[in-house]
């Protein structure tokens, strides 16, 4: 009754090959809901939007539970889209959405319905796959406002190491306007993607004056879309990522200074600075009685106890900042997600499963 490595590894490759980019989860929500369905799981359809949906799975009768199992099953947008399905090489996966997270989606039904199969009454725990986490967030803000519950379990991908501790998040918006002309006559206009590299090399130079493991990177550069003329708009948005103890008030202060220097000693400079998504970054106690628990169980699979930090954004951002407390640990390296090449080990999976399992039967024991 325990987990099935070939039904897991069977469940992993169909969520692989269903192509689900953020805002078109909706092929897949469908095969996942007859999936759980069919292993006597109900799953109860919870609106996003007009088309998409979150899965959530709790015990029947309950709107509340001690803990959530949560999973998003959208991916970035597929670098090849004749090329992105499940291949196996020496016991390895391969394609989109391997480790960002189908690894951890298909671990935590694993564990469900391994659960489902050997006790009639599931314990106040529950487990909801949701939509958008690579775009919105829509999914998690829509779990938040239906469901209660005081704890989460992210399977982003940790590489099974804990992560009691998370990154926040600053996206930072800039805008250069300039003035067009001919561009064989780059003197008479007034070159907006020149204002904006400016500003980028102070904003990357600020960076790197920091000594508290912020982390950035610039994700998108736009301008003017053709023509042969000097571009009079350009816009880029900047990912910033700061260590769980940093204070994101005062790097956006750091900012807005940097901007107003800028604007003085920069020619002719027209620019605006705007504070997209922020989310701070939080630490959970290793003493609380839940995390406690999680290392009872995890202790006897693994080797070491190490609580990492996770430096990326996630729903675990969204989740704390409405009044949850979310571990994110689940398989696979970060460092794989979003390339070309994203992979995973399957033993690494069945080892998440079994993790996520037995720590769903601590539930059923009498308290400690």
């Amino acid at each position: 009754m325990g987990v099935q490595p070939d039904r897991l590894k069977t469940l992993l490759k169909h969520l692989i090959d269903i192509y689900s980019p953020s805002g078109k989860e909706e092929e897949l929500l469908e095969f996942v809901q007859g999936y759980l369905e069919d292993h006597g799981l109900h799953a109860r359809r919870q609106e996003v939007d007009e088309h998409r949906y979150n899965l959530v799975v709790f015990p029947e009768g309950s709107d509340d539970v001690e803990l959530c199992f949560v999973a998003h099953v959208d991916t970035v947008t597929a670098f090849d889209i004749e090329d992105y399905a499940y291949y196996e090489e020496g016991g390895t996966i391969y394609g989109l959405g391997a480790a960002d997270m189908k690894a951890g989606c298909a671990a935590m039904i694993e564990a469900f319905t391994a659960l489902a199969r050997s006790t009639r009454t599931l314990p106040p725990v529950g487990l909801v796959l949701v939509v958008g986490e690579e775009e919105e967030n829509d999914g998690a803000k829509v779990l938040l406002e239906e469901c209660t519950f005081p704890w989460a379990i992210l399977g982003e991908p940790t590489d099974l190491a804990p992560c009691l501790s998370h990154y926040g998040y600053l996206e930072v918006a800039l805008h250069t306007q300039g003035k067009r002309a001919h561009s064989s006559m780059p003197e008479l206009g007034q070159n907006a993607i020149e204002a904006m590299l400016l500003l980028l090399l102070r904003l990357t130079e600020y960076v790197s004056t920091l000594r508290q493991g912020l982390v950035y990177n610039i994700r998108e550069l736009s301008s003017y879309p053709g023509g042969f003329v000097v571009p009079d708009t350009c816009d880029s948005y900047v990912d910033l990522h700061l260590p769980p103890n940093s204070r994101i008030d005062n790097v956006r202060t750091d900012l807005e200074e940097l901007m107003d220097r800028a604007r003085q000693e920069i020619p002719n400079l027209d620019a605006q600075l705007r504070f997209e998504d922020t989310y701070p970054g939080y630490q959970i106690s290793p003493d609380r009685p839940l995390v406690r628990r999680l290392r009872q169980v995890y202790e006897p699979l693994f080797s070491g106890w190490q609580p990492q930090s996770f430096r990326s954004h996630s729903d675990g951002n969204v989740l704390w900042a409405g009044g949850v407390d979310p571990i994110v640990l689940g398989p696979g390296r970060l460092e794989a997600a979003h390339t070309p090449e994203e992979s995973i080990s399957f033993q690494q999976v069945e080892d998440a499963a079994r993790l996520y399992l037995s720590f769903l039967h601590s539930f059923l024991l009498p308290p400690p």
